[in-house]
């Protein structure tokens, strides 16, 4: 056993680690881009089909072995469809050169403070029960989406988004979107999730928040106009009931700074 595994040891050269190296980074970098997203469900459910059809070979079940193969040909044309939202993301950041990065715009004192002003924002609106949408972008594009709202181009402060969210305002009920410490739009429509499982009790807001989420990897903080619960969706998943502190908690390790120098090997920007 020792020798057949030597034997197999001796035949691996230098390209083939290369070759491991290489594909097991861009199954880490794909299995945290779906993380907390539907698609882990959907790989779930694709996981035990296989194993059926595996199973009911094995055991001689011909019919039924047939009837799982012709699912796993229909289920395998379908899956651009069913992924089509983390697909996209794939290729925006490969197309901006950003899917090898991880880290985020803002150095640690821009950070600090802009997580600051946000919790004080969402600590006004609630208390006083102002809805409110708030998207901030992190490495997928949103152009799209700032440019069905308002372009505003303001420092990011707790007074100026309450402002823009105070009832019977033009902007009041759409989304703030903001990209590093500035908001670059207001009165920004997003696209509603077409998720049925999620609470009836969710009301425009929620499901936009979810939206966007889920066709993008931006971070969204909703504020209810009903009851004043603060909420954060992320990836098609809404955390609820945050307050200022725990808001600050779920956003910190989504905007690190780059450390990897692996990152500034394959990112490419024009001079």
């Amino acid at each position: 056993m020792l020798l057949q595994i030597r034997g197999i040891i001796s035949t691996i050269s230098f390209l083939d680690i290369i070759d491991i190296v290489i594909v097991a980074y861009f199954l880490y970098k794909f299995y945290f881009m779906i993380k907390d997203t539907r698609a882990v469900a959907l790989l779930k459910g694709l996981v035990v089909l296989l194993l059926a059809t595996l199973v009911s070979k094995w055991l001689g079940l011909n019919v039924i072995n047939w009837l799982l193969q012709k699912t796993m040909t229909v289920v395998l044309v379908a899956l651009p469809v069913v992924f089509q939202p983390e697909l996209r993301r794939a290729l925006e950041q490969l197309g901006r050169g950003r899917f090898f990065r991880d880290g985020a715009l803002l150095n640690a004192e821009e950070k600090e403070t802009l997580f600051e002003e946000l919790a004080r924002t969402v600590t006004g609106l609630s208390k006083n029960k102002i809805g409110a949408l708030m998207v901030l972008e992190r490495e997928t594009g949103l152009n799209d989406y700032i440019e069905t709202g308002i372009k505003v181009d303001g420092l990011v402060s707790s007074e100026f988004l309450i402002n823009i969210f105070i009832p019977n305002t033009p902007l009041h009920d759409g989304a703030v979107i903001i990209r590093g410490n500035r908001v670059q739009a207001a009165g920004c429509l997003l696209p509603l999730s077409d998720d049925r499982s999620l609470n009836k009790e969710l009301g425009t807001r929620h499901r936009a928040a979810i939206g966007i989420s889920e066709q993008t990897d931006a971070v969204v903080i909703v504020v209810s106009e009903e009851t004043g619960i603060i909420s954060l969706a992320r990836g098609g998943r809404l955390h609820r009931y945050l307050d200022a502190e725990k808001l600050k908690e779920h956003l910190a390790p989504l905007f690190v700074a780059k450390t990897s120098s692996l990152s500034d090997l394959f990112s490419w920007r024009p001079s």
